[in-house]
């Protein structure tokens, strides 16, 4: 089992991995999106005013996402973050949401979560 600042270090790993990528995105979009990470959440927020929030979750060691189309919660399974509900990887599910949600189109790679 992982220590909780190996879970914190693994979890800003992947937070800073999204915002490079939303970085990306929106340098080659006019979508007028914003976003900011503090201490472990990060907050996107779309023109209409909504929020897509994704966070770690220390006490599960998890990363959640909470998004207009409802609240995802992924744990480390396989070296990847993974719904615990669908299976869906974080990557490929964030990227649906902020698209759905912004009509921004990013490319995730492959977010990597430590071993359990």
């Amino acid at each position: 089992m992982i220590t909780d600042s190996e879970f914190i270090a693994a979890a800003d790993r992947t937070l800073a991995a999204i915002g490079a990528a939303l970085d990306s995105a929106l340098a080659a979009s006019d979508a007028d999106v914003d976003w900011s990470l503090n201490d472990g959440i990060l907050e996107i927020e779309c023109e209409d005013g909504s929020k897509l929030i994704v966070n770690r979750h220390v006490p599960n060691r998890e990363i959640w996402v909470a998004a207009r189309s409802g609240g995802f919660h992924f744990k480390p399974r396989e070296r990847a973050w993974r719904d615990t509900r669908s299976g869906d990887e974080l990557g490929a599910a964030l990227a649906a949401l902020i698209r759905a949600q912004t009509g921004l189109a990013i490319a995730l790679p492959g977010l990597a979560a430590p071993e359990t």
